[in-house]
């Protein structure tokens, strides 16, 4: 185990001990969690003071004792004041936060269970690096071992909620080592601040986010769930690094020709009910949770309480940079709740119906970005702008699939294809790749889809990899960087639908043989007619017919190029592969080796809940105008851009949309207006 580079990066945040080729706890430790673990008339612990007692001795026994080491110094008080039924505070009996019957339940049914999941933590943390050897095959080679992602790595990892449920016992018995965490940019793990602000500033709302921690535990103690939760870091490299995508720069927005993506405007509701399957926005501090382990309790600290797996994350990502974004795929919800901030309380238990993907995952996508925060009239330069556009773009973008085709043929050059684009997909090649029929299918019925694909199987009949269908799943957000963060709401919205909307360009390179080469690069057009009569070209399966078109070019090796904007056709590899075969079937062979390089975004909508903001009364109208005039992402982008300016001159104090479209704010139609007022 300690030759594993991915162990080794996590071992000095880890409370357990490797040696050889395996993990342990202390022999202390050991004995202390037996007797925890065979319940309350073995281990006398029966309250909130003795369970601080307990914890205390357990640290000792880790040599958790140097001062950068040390809990939060209320934290003792606050396990006692939560557990005990006792009125520190003099209050009435019925603002006791645990009943005795409830405390007895605890300390006789969760704390030992609880105790047992620390037990096995070595085993299970062993199981889940053999583990994660098989993923990393399965997904073409891509790392998924629990480890540190670095700022600046893109990666993903992969955990049992089991595994999970272990690691956040030892958060809750303060177990990990701390002493390290600061100068790695990684936040607080440990529950000690938020037992301890639960002493320190009694409120409501920290009584019942621990009342979410604590249900988590009952519930994962009575059965223990089996799905896998994954944590990817995304990053857009600041220099161009084919065949990565990279970070864009202010005119790859200018001139952009996409179509805005569908927008939809939800007045009531809540983003984690929404009924769509969509990524949803985690309104995030740069640090992942924010406050969830302190004091804070908003958006993103919220989230983190309902659904406590996503704090697993805390451990090993360290805080984002501009141009990073984390996603979490299928944390399980086990709590209801009513409120916000202040108002929040815990509303029981909540059964989560969410179906699961192929890798055993909730279909549950969170989505964390950071904005700027208090950013003031600042948030109108061009360079705010479009930090904030391409951190949204960086989180809404399918960065994993990027990896999962490098890894699938790293090593390989016999096809490498230089990539000229600041923002492209990856190349991605094997021999004797056999693709589904659909692998390069674009969504039927709309423009507003993105391309979905299915690596099934290659020639020795190893799976590869199954990527579930995507051309459904939007944008799930909401008023992202305001709020508490300062930011203005309608400039916000605007660049969420902007990032939603973009395009990565999909192209693929295919070598069926030698002497047949058929490159087939698909970028983007402006015209629509001119996309549609090439589709149906291309879907005679006359590859002859292309040469007519702009930009091919033929030779003798069949080297050709085409390209189109995405619309309301599908283009299968197999129309590819029977055109090739059409063309010159005597050198077509029944195997080849094949070259992906896919395409990331358009997300067929973005679900937008307003939560009552007064300057977003007119979003409907602002959008359903946009869209009627059928502008593309360079064209809002420039827009929004002009108007930024002169918010920063002074020379209008209006918000986005009434500068945009003064007649909303009179008796005009604003339907009727064929240009906006720029002045």
């Amino acid at each position: 185990m300690e030759d594993r580079e991915d162990l080794r990066s996590l071992l000095p945040y880890l409370p357990v001990v490797s040696r050889s080729s395996s993990l342990f706890w202390p022999s202390q430790v050991v004995e202390a969690l037996k007797a925890l673990s065979s319940g309350p008339h073995h281990s006398r612990v029966d309250s909130g003071e003795v369970l601080f007692l307990a914890i205390a001795d357990l640290r000792q026994s880790l040599s958790l004792t140097h001062f950068s080491d040390s809990l939060a110094f209320a934290a003792a008080d606050g396990y006692s004041l939560f557990f005990d039924d006792v009125n520190i505070f003099s209050y009435p009996s019925s603002s006791l936060l645990m009943s005795r019957a409830e405390a007895a339940k605890w300390f006789g049914e969760v704390v030992p269970v609880t105790a047992n999941f620390l037990l096995r933590l070595p085993s299970l943390l062993e199981a889940h690096y053999k583990d994660a050897d098989g993923y990393g095959g399965r997904m073409g080679g891509v790392k998924t071992g629990l480890r540190i992602l670095e700022s600046q790595e893109a990666g993903i990892v992969f955990l049992s909620q089991e595994l999970i449920g272990a690691l956040l016992a030892c958060s809750f018995f303060c177990l990990f080592p701390i002493a390290n965490r600061g100068p790695k940019h990684l936040p607080t793990i440990n529950f000690d601040h938020l037992f301890a602000s639960l002493y320190e500033s009694y409120s409501v709302q920290q009584e019942n986010k621990i009342k979410c921690i604590t249900h988590y535990f009952e519930r994962i103690c009575s059965h223990m769930p089996v799905g896998v939760v994954s944590f990817e870091r995304k990053v857009l490299p600041l220099e161009h690094s084919p065949p990565c995508v990279s970070y864009p720069k202010a005119d790859y927005w200018s001139k952009s020709s996409i179509p805005l993506c569908c927008f939809k405007v939800c007045r009531s509701g809540l983003i984690e009910d929404h009924s769509c399957e969509g990524l949803e926005v985690d309104f995030a501090n740069k640090y992942l949770g924010g406050g969830a382990l302190n004091r804070g309790c908003v958006q993103e600290e919220i989230r983190f309480m309902i659904n406590p797996e996503l704090i697993a994350g805390i451990l090993f990502l360290p805080s984002m940079a501009d141009n990073e974004a984390i996603e979490i795929v299928g944390t399980e919800r086990f709590s209801n709740y009513t409120g916000y901030a202040s108002s929040f309380c815990y509303r029981g238990d909540n059964i989560d119906k969410v179906d699961l993907d192929s890798m055993g995952r909730r279909r549950t996508r969170i989505i964390a970005i950071d904005a700027l925060c208090n950013p003031g009239k600042k948030q109108f330069r061009l360079g705010c702008l479009l930090r904030e556009i391409n951190k949204a773009f960086c989180g809404f973008f399918d960065q994993s699939r990027c990896q999962q085709y490098q890894g699938l043929f790293e090593g390989d050059d016999s096809c490498r294809t230089q990539i000229d684009h600041d923002v492209e997909g990856p190349v991605a090649m094997s021999s004797d790749l056999l693709l589904c029929h659909e692998a390069l299918s674009l969504t039927s019925e709309s423009s507003e889809g993105i391309f979905a694909d299915r690596l099934i199987r290659s020639s020795g009949g190893k799976i590869i990899q199954h990527v579930d269908h995507q051309d459904q799943i939007g944008i799930v957000t909401g008023n992202w960087g305001c709020g508490a963060f300062g930011g203005d709401p309608e400039l916000k919205a605007t660049i969420q639908w902007l990032a939603a909307s973009q395009v990565i360009f999909f192209s693929c390179l295919i070598y069926q043989h030698p002497d047949l080469t058929l490159y087939l690069d698909l970028m983007q057009k402006t015209k629509r007619d001119e996309f549609s009569d090439w589709n149906d070209r291309f879907r005679t399966g006359n590859v002859k017919n292309l040469c007519g078109i702009e930009g091919l070019k033929e030779d003798p090796y069949l080297k050709g190029m085409c390209t189109f904007m995405y619309g309301n056709r599908n283009v299968s590899l197999t129309v590819v592969r029977d055109a090739a075969a059409s063309l010159s079937p005597n050198v077509y062979p029944t195997s080849g080796s094949v070259i992906v390089r896919p395409a990331y975004a358009l997300r067929p909508f973005i679900s937008y809940y307003t939560f009552g903001v007064e300057a977003l009364q007119t979003l409907d109208q602002v959008t359903e105008w946009i869209l009627s005039h059928e502008w593309t992402v360079g064209e809002l982008w420039n827009v929004l851009v002009d108007y930024s300016a002169q918010r920063l001159k002074g020379e209008t104090d209006l918000g986005f949309f009434s500068w945009l479209l003064p007649s909303l704010s009179s008796t005009s139609d604003a339907m009727k207006l064929d240009v906006p007022q720029t002045s």
